[in-house]
């Protein structure tokens, strides 16, 4: 019988972590806490915390005798320094040598070593560990390196040195290339007097212009118009056209080019060019990242945990059953409508969950979620198995590199069949640490408890070997994960801190948004002062509703706040003003197609950001080469009179769907007066369907067709009109006169068409049955022939149901 991994741990006052380490050290297969070793095994791990350094002797009687190092080395103290730096440190350049060096050559490169610094130092014999370092081997930088190399060497043919000493090295190689220098001077004298003419340019990008005049740089936009190009690098507006016409780009003046096209004409005009960014002036998410914490004030930090899986597989059941609260109860249809954010503790430890809904609306949502989470809990029910969703689940959370752990639910069903649903995961490269892979599979019950317990522990392993860490000491940094518009509150945003402490009354930016922090409200509804890195917080006070998935950056004051949503804000608008809208021909064959589509105009308004988003993308989804949803407006609040006016603005009524809102009295009065559609949804699914029917009505109608008897031609008689009537016998079921006909002779089908008329002797008659004689002539063929099979044929409409 095995030991569990983390029953050592605590048996021995270990973590499990350090127990895994050992294990590996030892040889011992072990890859999760939840793993199980033999009683023998265990007792190797105790003996060996007991001894822990019982193999290092050996190493630490070759490093013994220092007696004689200091005698050599404490005359020259600077020698001294170098020398014990290098030891501390374990990081470094390594060279490793493949093939050993004779000893002669050894000496040959020791004598010519300084006209050969580019080569690393040939690894000396271990034998000479303390060689004595010579007054003319001090002036040497190669020398020390030798030393250097001779003192920390242990392992055969490879040598570590100094990072300074390629500083050094690099001087001196720049100095022995006196040529390069007299050749950029024309350049840069060249480059200066065109910098000149653009004044302009200069005024605005004043921190460019020392580069300019030092490197011989011009300083373009990573995107910017070919006429700005043109003035930049001081070409004339048709020759950088014509370039570009060359690479199969027909681009006017004022059309945008990137970054690669840029340094490829660059190239080709000998234009020593710079790309920067103009988003980098505001970004400032970068430049909180670029501000690295100092190691001494990170924390452990709680690990942000998703729940995922399909619909009604239970994930808000188990965290209703974790958080003991009767959150599913509460919502319509009994699957989550919104992303939310929820803490826990689990043996005085904290667990933040993000509970994503199941539906394939959600995905834009579940993806978002996957991505910024920790930890990812795929939800597969036992009775059920995997489903679409589920492997959605899967693939955005491997997308996203985080752990994932199954949690096998509903194992309380009779029907339960948790094997069935390790074998399914097991295709797609999900595998129980039983059966030899990296993911845990945990059997639970939302409805009864079973099992919950042992998943919080599950997670919370998973979180020791993370070592998730943060610096609560710093300004904020969260990410959005809701938002909505409510009364009385104005914009409401849930978040989660990433890094650092939000405090009430910060200043804080959230991509295009900016405010101060008036209220911090926690997951259990109260004010709060502050929120540390791991916990969901729904905040107030920012000026506008911000997008789910933007990340809010806690700054110095108001102003800068203000500063860096605006630039941003402005940067977007103008991009968007400045495509071009020249028409291409693939542009224009596109248009032709689209001209062909029918389009459901739509207006969609939820009551929170993440519902409306996830929305337009399922709806949005919706088309073929027949139909598509077009969606004309997809907003938070309540269905307004002026959205009443835009579904009747255009060429075909747009139909307005709600979702979880009302519709106001002056909005139902004109929707009646004008003849708008309004339909109002608290479950999402039922709102697609409800769009799928609108456009199965657009959809052409199915013709179904169905074979009703077969005739065989007998003989063939002409008319006084020209025609020939097809003399023939019913071989079975009926030939109808409003039918159609296949004219079949041999294997071949040689003909399709309507009858135009049925004849039983000289009376025109509606069908002939089998058994019977009858004349048939069909629509526009005459060529009949004895022995010829008529196929009959009838054809239905049948309503279109888009799929």
């Amino acid at each position: 019988m095995g030991i569990k991994i983390k029953e050592v741990a605590t048996e021995l006052g270990k973590t499990s972590k350090e127990i895994l380490e050992i294990c590996k050290e030892l040889g011992i297969t072990a890859k999760a806490a939840t793993s199980s070793i033999t009683p023998q095994e265990a007792m190797e791990v105790e003996k060996f915390i007991k001894n822990p350094k019982k193999d290092e002797t050996p190493i630490k009687k070759v490093e013994e005798p220092k007696k004689e190092e200091k005698k050599v080395e404490e005359p020259k103290k600077e020698e001294k320094k170098s020398v014990s730096s290098i030891r501390k440190k374990s990081s470094g350049i390594r060279i490793v040598r493949k093939a050993k060096v004779a000893p002669k050559e050894e000496k040959v490169e020791a004598k010519s070593a300084p006209k050969r610094e580019k080569q690393a130092p040939t690894p000396p014999k271990p034998k000479k560990p303390k060689k004595p370092i010579s007054a003319k081997e001090k002036g040497s930088e190669l020398q020390i390196n030798r030393e250097i190399a001779e003192i920390d060497t242990i392992e055969e043919n490879q040598v570590e040195l100094l990072d300074l000493s390629f500083v050094d090295i690099k001087m001196e190689l720049e100095e022995d290339k006196p040529k390069k220098p007299a050749q950029n001077r024309p350049k840069r004298k060249t480059n200066n007097n065109k910098k000149r003419t653009i004044t302009k340019e200069d005024n605005k990008k004043k921190k460019y212009t020392k580069k300019e005049k030092e490197q011989g740089e011009i300083i373009v936009q990573s995107e910017t118009r070919v006429y700005e190009l043109a003035e930049k690098i001081g070409k004339p507006l048709q020759e950088v056209i014509d370039k570009f016409r060359e690479y199969g780009e027909e681009l006017d003046k004022n059309d945008f080019i990137n970054g690669d096209y840029i340094e490829m004409l660059a190239e080709d005009f000998g234009v020593n060019v710079k790309l920067y960014n103009p988003i980098e002036e505001f970004d400032y998410v970068g430049k909180y990242d670029e501000i690295k914490d100092d190691e001494k004030d990170l924390q452990p930090r709680p690990p942000i945990v998703t729940i995922m899986g399909h619909v009604d597989h239970g994930k808000t059941s188990l965290l209703d059953k974790i958080r003991n609260t009767r959150v599913a109860a509460k919502e319509a249809g009994g699957i989550t409508q919104h992303i939310g954010a929820y803490m826990v503790q689990k043996d005085g430890k904290k667990i933040t969950f993000l509970d994503t809904p199941g539906h394939a609306a959600f995905t834009a949502i579940r993806k978002r979620g996957a991505n910024i989470t920790d930890i990812a809990i795929i939800v597969v029910a036992a009775d059920d198995g995997v489903m679409p969703q589920t492997r959605e689940a899967i693939k955005h959370a491997q997308d996203a590199g985080v752990p994932i752990i199954i949690a096998i639910n509903k194992m309380d069903k009779p029907d339960a069949n948790p094997d069935m649903v390790t074998t399914q995961l097991s295709e797609f490269g999900i595998m129980p640490t039983e059966w030899g892979g990296e993911h845990e599979f945990v059997k639970i019950s939302a409805k009864t408890g079973e099992g919950i317990d042992e998943l919080l522990e599950t997670i919370n392993l998973q979180a020791e070997i993370m070592e998730l860490k943060a610096n609560p000491k710093r300004n904020a940094k969260a990410v959005v994960i809701e938002s909505e518009l409510q009364k009385g509150r104005g914009a409401v945003a849930t978040v989660i801190i990433q890094n650092g402490t939000l405090k009430k009354g910060d200043s804080v930016v959230c991509g295009t948004t900016f405010g101060r922090m008036r209220s911090l409200i926690n997951d259990l509804s109260k004010q709060v002062k502050e929120a540390k890195p791991g916990e969901p917080v729904q905040i107030i006070g920012l000026n506008e509703v911000p997008s789910a998935g933007d990340y809010l950056v806690a700054v110095k004051n108001d102003k800068e706040a203000r500063k860096y949503a605006t630039e941003w804000k402005e940067y977007l608008i103008e991009k968007e003003r400045g495509k071009s809208t020249k028409a291409t021909l693939e542009d224009l064959q596109k248009m032709m197609l689209e001209a062909k589509i029918k389009k459901l105009p739509v207006i969609i308004k939820a009551d929170a950001h993440g519902s409306s988003e996830a929305i337009k993308y399922s709806l949005e989804e919706l088309k073929n080469d027949e139909v598509r949803v077009q969606v004309l407006d997809s907003s938070i609040g309540d269905i307004t009179e002026n959205d009443v006016v835009l579904a009747d603005a255009g060429e075909n009524k747009a139909l307005i769907v709600g979702f979880n809102v009302k519709e106001t009295p002056e909005a139902k009065r004109k929707a009646k007066q004008v003849g708008i559609e309004v339909k109002i949804f608290d479950i999402i699914y039922e709102l697609i369907d409800y769009v799928k029917e609108k456009l199965s009505e657009l959809l052409a109608p199915e013709i179904v067709e169905e074979v009703v008897g077969k005739a065989e031609v007998r003989a063939i008689f002409p008319t006084k009109s020209g025609d020939n009537v097809a003399g023939c016998m019913v071989m079975n079921g009926v030939v109808y006169s409003n039918a159609y006909a296949r004219v079949i002779r041999g294997e071949d089908v040689i003909y399709d068409g309507k009858i135009s008329s049925l004849k039983r002797f000289k009376d025109d008659v509606k069908e002939v049955t089998k058994g019977n004689d009858c004349g048939i002539m069909v629509e526009g063929f005459n060529d009949y022939k004895e022995y010829d099979i008529l196929e009959i044929y009838t054809k239905t409409e049948k309503k279109a149901e888009f799929k």
